[in-house]
């Protein structure tokens, strides 16, 4: 065991306590980098001259006794979708060219580093991250690390290996589908997608209000810290919404005894992989034996996955909008075949699209007026092979999301937190709340891991 293996918060600690030094939490998760990289496809980006220099600095800080912020010397990864100051976005494409200046930071990674956070590199994401798994024209394919023969989830695959694996103690991710839940779910990880407006995001996204952007972590109480972090105010996103009265870090340790909970294990249409259910189900009974009151209860909507493509794929339309024939010849074929799909659609399928999400948002504020909470599997199926859209070959990624996009349509908070096993791979159970009760998703995260030991779990290649 190695720092490497520690939490943001035990890091903290230590540093501290002069117990560990942030240049030796930074270069034991350069070694990881170096070690399993290779194996898992992480990291597009790795600046280990610049992350010891600042290592250096901040241990500098620790030792006069005055941190520069909450996450001072903390190993730090920024998904490459998201600008970083001095190093290019690629977006995972070798034609979508970062128009950007490099010497400017978008929103949340200003944030990290005012903080204090040492910024290792940038990690993989489909090309526009697009899709729920991580694989693109530029960067490859981003593989599991319980099995490096299976996927990682997307489209912030490249954070989950990378936190997973101890390169790192945080990631920062975007999810405008479930891009956060879906790695953390098949990686044995937390994530949290905060409710929208939450986190700044600049530029904003071609996807529009579907995309947030949120903390990946290996625990529920570093998710609350780097949420704390990356919540805070920038004038460049027009939709951000006022600061929390309260503190996550200090939300996420107040439980949730008297809470009531509703479990629905397929929101009423979903089939779940047998191991899946039976893993969740065991999750439920954790949170009546933490003092919740756990009842059976479906929201009541249908499968929005039409509507949601609407949305998506006239995203997609949107980010091919600047390139060329010749230039989408380079391009993921399946990304430019939904762009093509998304020019055709009108302003009124658009507008019919945003219907539903105004309908599933009334009847989710409905839902959240009698439970605190919902719980559902994050995804029906462990991970499946690397390299693969879906399981079978064929299809779209959403037929096998149908737990994640609804919560994007309805903009509300939901983590992932690892509750057990399926075929030998990991499997996240999902919390949602009403919008803005993101300390309470936090809460009922952090009381469940620290009532069971799966996120204690080691991946395989770490064995």
């Amino acid at each position: 065991m190695t720092t490497a293996d520690l939490s943001a918060t035990e890091l903290l600690a230590a540093f501290e306590k002069g117990e560990i030094s942030p240049v030796q939490a930074t270069q034991d998760a350069l070694d990881r980098i170096e070690e399993h990289n290779a194996a898992v496809n992480a990291f597009t980006l790795v600046d280990a001259d610049s992350a010891l220099a600042a290592a250096r600095q901040s241990a500098e800080r620790w030792q006069a006794g005055a941190p520069c912020g909450p996450l001072d010397g903390v190993p730090t990864s920024i998904k490459d979708i998201l600008l970083t100051k001095g190093w290019p976005t690629t977006r995972g494409s070798f034609v979508a060219a970062q128009p950007e200046p490099f010497d400017v930071d978008g929103p949340p990674v200003a944030r990290v580093r005012e903080a204090g956070a040492v910024l290792l590199g940038k990690v993989t994401t489909p090309e526009y991250a697009w899709k729920g798994v991580t694989d693109s024209p530029r960067w490859g394919v981003t593989t599991n690390p319980w099995d490096p023969t299976k996927t990682a989830g997307g489209s912030s695959g490249g954070s989950s290996a990378a936190v997973g694996l101890g390169m790192g103690a945080l990631s920062l991710g975007t999810d405008a589908g479930g891009s956060v839940r879906i790695p953390a779910a098949f990686t044995g990880t937390v994530a949290h997608k905060s409710t929208y407006g939450r986190v700044a995001h600049h530029p904003g996204s071609p996807f529009g209000t579907l995309a947030h952007v949120g903390p990946m972590t290996r625990t529920a109480l570093d998710a609350a810290l780097l949420l704390d972090v990356i919540a805070g105010f920038d004038a460049r996103d027009p939709w951000l919404l006022d600061a929390p009265p309260r503190s996550f870090a200090e939300q996420a340790t107040e439980g949730v005894a008297g809470l009531r909970i509703a479990v629905s294990p397929t929101l009423g249409f979903v089939d779940v992989h047998p191991e899946v259910r039976a893993a969740f189900e065991a999750a439920a009974e954790v949170f009546a034996r933490l003092g919740a009151t756990v009842e059976r209860a479906d929201p009541g909507f249908a499968d929005c996955v039409d509507p949601f493509h609407v949305l998506w794929f006239a995203g997609a339309a949107k980010c091919l909008e600047p390139y060329s024939a010749e230039q989408r010849s380079r391009m993921d074929p399946a990304l430019v075949e939904i762009a093509e799909i998304g020019a055709g659609y009108s302003a009124t399928d658009f507008l019919g699209a945003m219907a539903v999400r105004n309908e599933m948002g009334s009847l989710m504020g409905a839902f959240h007026a009698d439970y605190d909470l919902l719980l559902t599997p994050t995804l029906p199926i462990p991970a499946f092979e690397g390299g693969l859209e879906t399981p079978s070959g064929s299809g779209r990624w959403t037929s096998w999301t149908p737990f994640t996009y609804p919560f994007n349509m309805t903009q509300q908070p939901a983590a992932s937190v690892p509750c057990g096993f399926a075929e030998g791979l990991p499997v996240g159970l999902q919390i949602v709340g009403p919008r803005h009760a993101d300390g309470r998703v936090l809460a009922a995260a952090h009381a469940y891991e620290r009532a069971t030991p799966h996120h204690e779990q080691v991946p395989t290649l770490l064995r």
